[in-house]
């Protein structure tokens, strides 16, 4: 007789638990799930607003399509070098960084704080702020810095050849206090026997870096390339902000291109289905790094 009023007070907390998720999860398909559906169906279709007589279905045609248009791919390869080279370079500054704050005995709370500021802009903020202060001609702090070391003045974000290291700069800027504190966390949490045996036993201290400190940190580096990977395939705000993908095409990576397909040249169809390359793109570096990490 006891064990019928425990398995109705447990029935009980799993209709209320049952309660409490329904309309989170109706939500969540809501503002995910549908949209991402009915971007797959427009992908199938063809809906060009500058010629709304011609729309129809399409099947895999705005596919086909990609293979021969150059502009596409080099939005991919643009893509790549974007979200390679900032997430390299997010992960060696802020490696570097952490490893230089954590030999300061004071002051590390205040250089937390100032860390924080360029994460919690929003990146039309960031890129707008380096467009107009940091990297604009004449004016622009990179310039005084240049013209200062005699090495003239130049048009950063209106230069083809200079425009994609600019954005680099700004979303490496934005963004590398992210994997610094990270680093910094899971460097403060690394055994101290581990590295006076390795001092007794005369390692060195690249030794001790390569040997000791990189595998212990190994799952928080891992953690931060996945999820700074993931952020920089899904950039937009900042270059649009900075450049709006130009000049021409230098910063045009792939999620701009399908922004200006769909709502400038008002080809929804085609652009609908170079947001869905994207999204298979992130979801398959995504379950490869995971399956990575699982792995070792």
């Amino acid at each position: 007789m006891a064990t019928r009023p425990a398995r109705s007070l447990a029935a009980q907390e799993r209709r209320f638990a049952l309660a409490l998720l329904v309309p989170a999860l109706v939500v969540l398909l809501v503002t995910t799930t549908v949209p991402l559906v009915y971007l797959a169906w427009t992908s199938l279709m063809r809906l060009d607003l500058a010629m709304a007589y011609l729309s129809g279905f399409a099947g895999l045609d705005n596919y086909v399509k990609m293979g021969s248009d150059p502009r596409f791919w080099n939005s991919l390869v643009l893509t790549g070098i974007y979200t390679a080279s900032t997430v390299i370079l997010q992960v060696v500054i802020g490696l570097a960084l952490a490893l230089l704050v954590l030999q300061i005995p004071r002051g590390q709370a205040l250089l937390r704080v100032g860390a924080i500021l360029p994460i919690v802009l929003a990146p039309v903020v960031v890129g707008l702020f380096w467009r107009t202060l940091v990297l604009a001609p004449d004016f622009g702090l990179v310039d005084l810095v240049t013209r200062s070391l005699g090495l003239g003045s130049h048009n950063w974000l209106g230069d083809p050849d200079l425009a994609l290291i600019s954005v680099i700069a700004i979303h490496t800027w934005q963004w590398t206090p992210f994997a610094f504190l990270v680093l910094l966390a899971s460097l403060a949490t690394l055994p101290p026997d581990v590295y006076e045996a390795a001092r007794l036993d005369r390692a060195s201290a690249w030794q001790r870096f390569r040997h000791i400190t990189l595998p212990l940190i190994r799952p928080a580096v891992v953690m931060v390339v996945i999820l700074r990977t993931m952020t920089a395939l899904s950039a937009f705000a900042a270059i649009f902000a900075a450049t709006g993908g130009g000049p021409g095409s230098a910063t045009e990576i792939l999620n701009l291109y399908a922004y200006r397909t769909s709502f400038t040249e008002l080809n929804l169809g085609y652009g609908s289905s170079l947001a869905m390359v994207l999204l298979a793109i992130t979801l398959a570096i995504s379950f490869l790094m995971f399956r990575l990490r699982r792995a070792r």
